[in-house]
């Protein structure tokens, strides 16, 4: 198999995918079917995971350029996501409003007493993206960033070689001279899981959390407890290296974070966060891709990369929204400092 590798001149980050624009409401619990729950708060953010990777990457403070591609529909929430990116300085040549298509969106509820978040998602323009809508060639980025596998259902078909689009767009990254990195989401669906094995051998990083790795590697990843199951965890990520995979696959919880790659595996603890600080999870496992990647394109090493990854997660927490709680990376990286680590 080819493995070309970036050309020097490569530099920067083109994500796409998901760009979702999200409905945060705080809510005061999950009500059963038929009852009443209050609405104390909400707000608009941007969501989906190449939409939340590029504005936490610049929230991060990322030292190189960002791209985005994707569709979106023709009505006010494109507008908001265009200007949204504008403001972050994100390049939006290749990020398109469609004709006929509405935008995706995503209304997500977070009850206050547990912090659990619950989402109603319109897949909208997201559901017509196609390899036809991007141009690499284009772009002379690093890393090419797709996400979410899954939730991209044009992406997500295969054809009559039983591979998926994503496959096949992911290959041709590759041999452009990109790094791909992919993420994808928790949906229990085995004709979607086959699909995206189609994808394995053009992934170069792959980011997915305990509950996509034990779906896709079909284990259980933890315990009868609750208690997060790491050495099944990287065994979940060395299969998958073995299944294709090309570098490295990250897997993370709640709880913490392994990455298996050629050379073995390595874990990181999440912050051991004080009572009160998490005001909702929504973006968290981006926030940490985010960070993951912020430490990939600089080649950093992947305990580093892992860290980065937690903290800026940690950060991610203190707000409702997916973005609105990162800040530049020394200060996600302070947040360790202040509240330690969870016991392995």
């Amino acid at each position: 198999m080819p493995d070309p590798s970036p050309a020097p001149s490569r530099h920067g980050l083109l994500a796409a995918g998901n760009f979702i624009v999200d409905h945060v409401k705080l809510i005061d619990a999950w009500p059963a079917e038929e009852m009443l729950a209050t609405i104390h708060s909400e707000q608009t953010s941007n969501g989906g995971g190449a939409y939340n990777l590029l504005i936490d990457l610049a929230k991060l403070g990322a030292p190189f350029p960002l791209e985005a591609a994707g569709l979106l529909g023709t009505d006010p929430a494109a507008d908001w996501i265009l200007e949204d990116c504008r403001q972050h300085n994100i390049d939006i040549r290749q990020l398109r409003p469609r004709q006929g298509l509405s935008t995706s969106y995503t209304d997500a509820f977070t009850a206050i007493k547990t912090g659990r978040r619950t989402f109603f998602h319109h897949r909208g323009a997201n559901a017509a993206f196609s390899p036809e809508d991007i141009d690499l060639s284009a772009s002379q980025a690093r890393l090419f960033y797709l996400g979410y596998l899954m939730l991209l259902d044009t992406m997500d078909a295969t054809g009559p070689d039983a591979r998926s689009a994503a496959s096949h767009l992911l290959e041709k990254a590759v041999l452009t001279g990109f790094t791909t990195v992919v993420d994808m989401v928790s949906v229990a669906h085995p004709d979607l899981i086959a699909g995206t094995l189609t994808a394995l051998p053009w992934i170069d990083h792959f980011i997915l959390n305990e509950l996509e790795a034990g779906q896709i590697t079909d284990r259980q990843l933890r315990r009868g407890d609750g208690s997060p199951d790491l050495d099944a965890m990287e065994s979940a990520a060395r299969a998958l290296l073995a299944a294709g995979v090309r570098k490295s696959v990250t897997i993370h919880a709640v709880e913490g974070a392994v990455t298996a790659d050629a050379a073995g595996c390595v874990r990181q603890s999440s912050l051991n966060l004080p009572a009160g600080y998490i005001k909702g999870a929504t973006g968290a496992g981006d926030a940490f891709a985010a960070g993951f990647v912020f430490g990939l394109h600089e080649n950093l090493p992947a305990a580093e990369c892992l860290r980065i990854g937690v903290c800026a997660a940690a950060a991610c927490l203190a707000d409702p929204t997916p973005s609105q709680g990162l800040r530049p990376v020394g200060e996600c990286l302070e947040l360790g400092g202040t509240h330690g680590y969870r016991q392995p």
